[in-house]
């Protein structure tokens, strides 16, 4: 199904730009209120209720009173939790009983983005169909139901106590972070007033960085994204390990007390050795993206492994299709869903350091059984919308390249969605090889599509 404005991760743009203006997010606001009105089968003289969250981002109170008058305007209550993680939203939607949650977030974008994503009232990502719906109705005249049937908005001004305290209970209840010294780096984004409370009521010394948004900071230098800060600050602290979070608190990547950096694909290969100890582990989703080097650590200890498009969204789908528990990316959105139903940087986090409690020693120790593979990619251009994928002369380089590697790496070519690019990724256990093979195939790519 073609979308005009749902992307992987909900609408997202430039604000005062198409799409995200406040006349559009009132009249997204509208349809998604309509369409649940119509799918909802709420007993008489009861109507929906939507769950509204926010990262830092000053558009966010434009964006929000935006949403809450077009959800208003059909029918349906609105429940304001101000800034929280978007995980955090994911949670509260479940256990309130909430027909839907809404996040106004970009993510790791700069301030000047923002963006709209739904959960469904089961604390996943909204399905096809009914982002479709949304995105029927978004163009149509929008209309408003009459006074008495307007919906009514409340503040629930515990949202971030029982947020904590669900974080909390993922982590094992005969362990605790005594003796730990952690730097969180919250990136001055929605886990500000979350993320540090989780780890200091568990146990541990916390200090803290990107932890005072002023609307304009979110991922400034801060936060996934930016980790330089968390590593210095780590070592400046003579701290244990660190945790970094992105501005919606969805991703994370940690670092030891030696400053070195672990990303998704390492983290996640600590949470399912650790689960492995104790369960069956019945397979792990990953993307085109992640280190051949994750894949086979996994194929040693007889755990399937599956590669999804990029987007922890299509991650969320393998994993469900499968049955299977444990997925993520290398930036470092990370599935447990034995845990929570989408991705959570300070969930994540907790399972790592139970993991690290469970085995003893520190991170570095806890993750030796995983060396990730060198990696090489390069970005080619290409005239917009070249047919690269039915090239020959890129089909017989592909092919050689592949037969060059000998089972011993892999070959991607991957266009980017945002931008007229091909990117050219070759990893493998040999650097050397692995930056010649990907110069050689990207010399071709250049050739032939520009």
């Amino acid at each position: 199904m073609s979308r005009k404005y749902f992307g992987t991760d909900g609408v997202r743009g430039r604000v005062g730009q198409s799409p995200i203006t406040p006349d559009f997010v009132m009249r997204l606001g509208y349809s998604a209120g309509k369409v649940l009105l119509d799918q909802s089968s709420m007993p008489p003289g009861e109507r929906p209720t939507v769950l509204i969250g926010k990262d830092t981002r000053i558009s966010g109170y434009m964006l929000e009173s935006a949403l809450e008058a077009g959800f208003s305007a059909a029918g349906v209550d609105v429940c304001l939790v101000g800034p929280l993680p978007t995980p955090a939203v994911a949670y509260l939607t479940r256990a309130l009983r909430l027909q839907a949650g809404i996040v106004i977030s970009a993510s790791h974008n700069p301030y000047y983005d923002n963006g709209i994503k739904f959960f469904s009232a089961q604390g996943a990502k909204l399905p096809d169909d009914v982002e479709c719906a949304i995105e029927e109705g978004i163009d149509k005249p929008m209309a408003c139901v009459s006074s008495a049937d307007l919906g009514k908005v409340k503040r629930i001004d515990d949202a971030r106590g029982r947020y904590i305290e669900f974080c909390k209970s993922t982590f094992p209840n005969d362990h605790d972070l005594r003796g730990l010294k952690i730097v969180v780096d919250c990136a001055h984004g929605a886990a500000y007033h979350t993320a540090p409370n989780v780890f200091h009521e568990l146990g541990a010394d916390i200090v803290t960085i990107g932890t005072q948004p002023n609307g304009l900071n979110i991922n400034d230098g801060f936060g996934a994204t930016a980790p330089r800060a968390l590593c210095d600050a780590v070592l400046a602290h003579r701290a244990d390990l660190g945790v970094a979070l992105d501005g919606d608190a969805d991703r994370i990547l940690m670092v030891d007390a030696e400053g070195n950096l672990y990303d998704g694909d390492q983290l996640l290969f600590a949470i399912v050795q650790s689960r492995a100890k104790s369960a069956l582990v019945k397979g792990v989703a990953g993307t085109l993206m992640t280190n051949l080097a994750l894949e086979h650590a996994l194929g040693k200890m007889g755990i399937p492994f599956g590669r999804a498009a990029v987007g922890d969204r299509y991650v969320v789908e393998m994993l469900n299709e499968r049955g299977w528990l444990y997925g993520g990316e290398n930036s470092g959105h990370i599935l447990t869903l034995d845990r929570h139903t989408t991705g959570d940087g300070t969930v994540a986090a907790l399972q790592v350091l139970a993991a690290l409690k469970e085995r003893g020693g520190d991170l570095k120790g806890l993750l030796e059984g995983l060396l990730l593979y060198p990696q090489k990619l390069i970005n080619v251009s290409m005239v917009k919308g070249f047919p690269w994928k039915d090239d020959p002369r890129i089909g017989v380089a592909l092919a050689s390249a592949e037969a060059g590697l000998d089972g011993k790496g892999r070959v991607l070519l991957r266009a980017s969605g945002t931008e007229p690019l091909l990117r050219v990724m070759v990893e493998g256990e040999d650097a050397a090889e692995v930056t010649a093979v990907a110069e050689q195939l990207a010399r071709v790519v250049r050739e032939v599509a520009q």
